[in-house]
């Protein structure tokens, strides 16, 4: 799965272009041009790491690195114009991990940002939450939340989006979903799957009737949708 990279810059001209290039590397970008804005991503979804301009129209990087780092552990790269010796040491006290004058080499970029993703896999011990924007799947309690609010499923329910969720973006036909699923008790024909998947929706979705998490593909199966809450 693409790593996912949140830049929190007001220049549309850099963020196209670093968009473009980090693009062509393999990662997604999402491009944020206020603080603000970039707190409320954060919030809404899940990312590998933070590209952070020093410089924003409502907000000051510093004191939003600060901030950030007393909810979260994402990595954060450090993004500005303003090079002088105390703002990078004043950004890295505030918990950023790398610091990057502009102007910048775009594989400049992309090296550094490489090295603190591998620092922090390397550093950060495997997480037994799946987070998919607003919705969260605790693998050791078995427990789903939307909003940090608890879902009530099924333990066979759980098994099934679990199946779904650890294969986000794959088509998974009922077959198939049976089979990663032997050993929980399934029922003996195909059909059940889809009720299941009715009620799982029914507790997850905003309006099951018009699901973003599960999606069907007709005649084909079902998606998890890696995307979500947008």
């Amino acid at each position: 799965m693409a790593e996912r990279i949140l830049m929190i810059d007001d220049d549309d001209r850099l963020a196209g272009m670093v968009s473009d290039y980090l693009g062509g590397a393999g990662f997604r970008v999402t491009v944020a041009n206020t603080g603000r804005d970039g707190e409320a991503q954060l919030k809404r979804e899940t990312f590998d790491a933070v590209i952070l301009d020093l410089m924003l129209p409502d907000a000051d990087g510093l004191d939003l690195c600060r901030r950030l780092r007393t909810t979260s552990d994402v990595p954060i790269l450090m993004l500005t114009a303003r090079g002088e010796p105390m703002d990078r040491v004043v950004g890295l006290e505030l918990g950023a991990d790398d610091y990057l004058a502009k102007p910048f080499e775009p594989r400049e970029l992309q090296a550094r940002l490489r090295a603190i993703l591998r620092r922090k896999g390397s550093s950060a011990p495997k997480s037994d939450v799946l987070r998919f924007g607003r919705l969260e799947i605790d693998k050791g309690a078995r427990v789903v939340r939307v909003d940090g609010e608890e879902r009530p499923i099924t333990s066979y329910q759980f098994a099934l989006l679990l199946a779904l969720a650890e294969r986000a973006g794959r088509v998974l036909s009922r077959d198939a979903l049976m089979d990663v699923l032997k050993g929980e008790k399934l029922e003996a024909f195909d059909r059940s799957v889809d009720v299941h998947v009715s009620r799982i929706r029914a507790a997850i979705e905003d309006d099951p009737k018009k699901p973003r998490r599960i999606l069907t593909l007709r005649g084909t199966g079902y998606v998890f949708a890696r995307d979500q809450d947008r």
